[in-house]
């Protein structure tokens, strides 16, 4: 990969893009990919996505030249509308994707450290994230701080203090 990547802040336009984003992070296990029309209409994935860049949306996108190769965002989803990581009111709820041939490059890492940044110059104590077992994110995930604090379905709960 001769090019170099970027990161700039996302911006409303980028809501497509995020959403091709949410289908990478559902899709993460090879071979075992579902329809990105089926993921994107899913209550449980559109909620990450409807009505991108209202109050409290913040994130971050990564670049090629123009070319969008990564994303990582976090919304402050309701109790009455939580999100697979919801952890309490007040918490911003984080979702990362990275187009495959960028992965193990250290975009996602860039991401999140720039987000978790925003988050923690925002005032937030702390921020959240759900992740199914087995996914190799974990790894990276626990590398920047975040722990497991409840453990679902196949899936688990984790948390970084910002402060």
């Amino acid at each position: 990969m001769p090019e170099t990547w970027s990161l700039r802040p996302a911006v409303q336009a980028d809501g497509a893009f995020l959403g091709d984003m949410v289908v990478e992070a559902a899709n993460w296990r090879p071979g075992a990919a579902r329809p990105r029309h089926e993921i994107l209409t899913h209550p449980d994935y559109r909620r990450y996505l409807a009505g991108w860049q209202r109050p409290g949306d913040v994130g971050v996108v990564a670049v090629v030249g123009a070319e969008p190769i990564g994303a990582a965002w976090y919304r402050m989803l309701p109790r009455t509308d939580p999100g697979f990581g919801y952890v309490g009111t007040g918490v911003p709820e984080l979702i990362i994707g990275v187009r495959p041939m960028w992965r193990a490059h250290g975009v996602g890492r860039a991401l999140l450290r720039n987000l978790c940044a925003s988050a923690r110059a925002e005032g937030r104590a702390r921020i959240c994230l759900s992740v199914e077992r087995g996914n190799f994110a974990q790894v990276l995930y626990r590398a920047e701080g975040f722990a497991v604090t409840q453990s679902g379905f196949g899936r688990d709960t984790m948390v970084k203090r910002l402060a």
